[in-house]
């Protein structure tokens, strides 16, 4: 994960900037569609953990050539943020003290001025070499165990006091307390009335983004037309021919289908991102939902997408443009692509093929199916 994970913030940051990497970790979709790429449950509180703890191994020995600094974690490392950004300050000639004053205000907001019954865990500072930053921390709801995350990004706030937060996601919980809410500033102004104020339940409810307790996928998680589109650029021979992916043509079908996505996840738009479920057919998921990790995939997506980069360093931009062509080609045949029902289908395709590609999960690896029939499936 950290491998993969590095490697697609170097080539974000490549292509677009630091400050665009601090803008998609803000957004809660393209959070947990990056995620799923990794191989994380696509559905788990423990995306938010996994990835800022991947990240911040692959991110931090790259910094100074990057430009990204990651602060924080879970639990105790979340304590460490202070001297971490006092550090980093120290040694890029930013203000630690307004730094520090961010990060501990971004903590109480969401545990103290927001009462949504969720205790914070995890709190992460992303910032950069220019002093612009970005937090994602995560709160768990002891009773029923579910999370709640918040993401917060420089940029953007007008003001502490009034909505600063980019997106705020969870299961709806019923009526909250958000003393952060624009239609809360009487009961800021006079504490003796808090009891008495309803704020709205959510902020930015726009961007809910809601997680079943199942593990499995179904057909309603994603959005057929795009996975269809991106299964049919990868298998099916006519669409391989473009002239776009013959620098590619190393690469066997199902690393397409995985670079596929790792690309729309580099260069695709915020609303590619409404479906992060189909992200987990990248790789697979550790818990073998919607198929285990592919290892053998994974490595390969790691190494293309890094030799790439590198090349692209060089003056060399061939490869690195024919990834970013993947998902433009994507969303050229999602426009007249007609989805099947093959859904179940494809998964099951998907775990039967598992072996030939390293297949693990967190319950070891895969073995070969006992039906010997046709791994061989029209897809979509």
């Amino acid at each position: 994960m950290a491998k993969l994970g590095g490697a697609i913030i170097e080539s974000l940051v490549y292509h677009y900037g630091t400050s665009e990497v601090l803008k998609r970790l803000s957004d809660p979709f393209w959070f947990q569609a990056f995620g799923a790429v990794l191989g994380m449950d696509w559905h788990s509180s423990g995306i938010t953990t996994s990835v800022m703890g991947a990240l911040k191994k692959a991110v931090n020995p790259k910094s100074s050539e990057l430009g990204i600094y990651i602060c924080g974690g879970k639990g105790k490392y979340s304590r460490n943020t202070p001297d971490e950004l006092l550090k980093i300050s120290e040694k890029q000639g930013l203000n630690s003290k307004d730094l520090i004053r961010c990060s501990r205000l971004t903590a109480k907001i969401d545990n103290n001025a927001i009462q949504d019954g969720f205790q914070l865990y995890l709190h992460s500072f992303i910032v950069t070499n220019s002093g612009e930053w970005a937090v994602v921390q995560q709160g768990m709801n002891e009773h029923n165990k579910m999370a709640r995350r918040y993401h917060w990004h420089s940029s953007s706030i007008k003001s502490f006091e009034e909505e600063p937060h980019t997106s705020i996601y969870g299961k709806n919980q019923g009526l909250i307390l958000n003393l952060t809410d624009k239609e809360a500033a009487p009961a800021r102004n006079g504490i003796l009335e808090l009891t008495k104020e309803q704020p709205r339940i959510m902020m930015n409810e726009i961007k809910k983004l809601i997680m079943p307790l199942r593990h499995e996928l179904n057909v309603t998680d994603v959005n057929l037309k795009r996975l269809g589109s991106v299964l049919a650029l990868a298998h099916e021979t006519e669409v391989r021919n473009f002239e776009e992916l013959i620098l590619l043509k190393d690469l066997g079908p199902r690393t397409i289908q995985s670079m596929t996505l790792v690309s729309e996840i580099i260069h695709g738009t915020p609303s590619r991102f409404k479906d992060p479920a189909r992200f987990a057919f990248a790789h697979g998921g550790k818990d073998g939902h919607p198929f285990p990790v592919l290892t053998k995939v994974y490595d390969e997506t790691i190494e293309t997408l890094k030799n790439a980069v590198e090349k692209a360093r060089l003056g060399s931009t061939e490869k690195d443009q024919a990834i970013k062509k993947l998902s433009q080609i994507s969303s050229e045949i999602e426009k007249e692509f007609i989805p099947n029902d093959n859904f179940d289908k494809i998964i099951e395709m998907e775990r039967n093929n598992a072996h030939k590609y390293g297949g693990m999960t967190v319950f070891g690896k895969s073995k070969r199916p006992e039906d010997k029939g046709s791994n061989q499936l029209s897809l979509f």
